[in-house]
């Protein structure tokens, strides 16, 4: 029998199937369409036997990090079992708008800031303000296009990285798009981080307020308890730690404040990497599918 959900698309739909492979009990899928970045984009969605079949399931999406994009979660994770036998859709968009010549989409030679390191944010200095409207491209444009092009019941955010920065930032923002909140190595304060600052300069100029708004620990002080609980890993022997980058000690104050439930563990032993996430992403997979249960 042929499962693959391309035949259940709508004949109108707005995206275009790249590739789709079986992969457990169900099949990995990547898509594009065009948006409102201006830009085509992409995005990877695994998909389990019960949503092939029609059946409403509980979805994750996940944000990569800085330099990453839908590829590095899809091959390095390795979720695909484990969304498998509880059932789950996994989806992994990329990280910025892109443009294949580097001449339509800006850049920057940092790695920290421009393609690849959008932070999830809408930028309001030019150049970047006409294509990096990343927050709005999440939680409104890809978020409607998911829910109906898929047979999705709720919405988690995860990511690692500057992705567990977007993941905390836009589900504190936009708490009611969301069920479950969870973080790997997150930028828990962006606008503390040397990193951040770089980026915020570049896309907000110095307009300290914007940089307030797109500051997750910010955010989750102003915005008080969202959830039962949000789950937060941070390997212990992460270099980024170590130098700054990530303000873990801000997201634990951050939720203090707020009284907001928080479990965060720190991972003796482990860095930044995929072998860290592979490590922990089951523990978040499962996060996800209890807080979908209780909504």
């Amino acid at each position: 029998m042929n499962n693959s959900y391309k035949h259940s698309l709508s004949t109108n739909s707005k995206i275009t199937q790249i590739s789709v492979n079986r992969c457990f009990d169900g099949e990995q899928h990547y898509y594009s369409h065009q948006s409102s970045t201006k830009t085509p984009m992409t995005f990877s969605i695994y998909l389990p036997d019960e949503a092939l079949a029609g059946r409403r399931c509980p979805a994750i999406l996940y944000l990569s990090g800085l330099t990453c994009n839908a590829d590095n979660v899809t091959h390095k994770a390795h979720f695909q079992q484990k969304c498998s036998e509880l059932g789950m859709i996994f989806i992994a968009p990329d990280t910025s708008p892109r443009s294949s010549d580097d001449s339509d989409v800006p850049n920057d030679d940092r790695y920290f800031v421009g393609q690849g390191a959008s932070y999830y944010v809408d930028a309001t200095q030019a150049p970047w303000s006409e294509h990096f409207n990343m927050q709005s491209y999440i939680v409104d444009e890809l978020y409607d296009l998911l829910r109906s092009e898929f047979p999705i019941d709720s919405i988690g955010v995860t990511g690692h990285s500057m992705g567990g920065h977007g993941a905390l930032l836009l589900g504190f923002k936009f708490p009611g798009k969301f069920v479950s909140v969870s973080a790997l190595s997150p930028v828990c304060a962006a606008s503390e981080s040397a990193w951040g600052q770089a980026a915020y300069t570049e896309y907000f100029g110095d307009d300290k307020s914007r940089w307030a708004q797109a500051d997750a620990a910010q955010m989750i002080e102003k915005s008080g308890q969202q959830y039962a609980s949000i789950l937060v890993d941070q390997g212990a022997a992460d270099n980024f730690l170590a130098e700054g980058q990530l303000q873990t000690t801000q997201l634990q104050r951050a939720c203090d404040k707020a009284n907001q439930p928080l479990t965060l563990r720190y991972q003796a032993g482990h860095d930044h990497s995929y072998y860290f996430i592979q490590t922990v992403i089951n523990d978040h997979i499962e996060h996800h599918w209890r807080m979908a249960q209780m909504s």
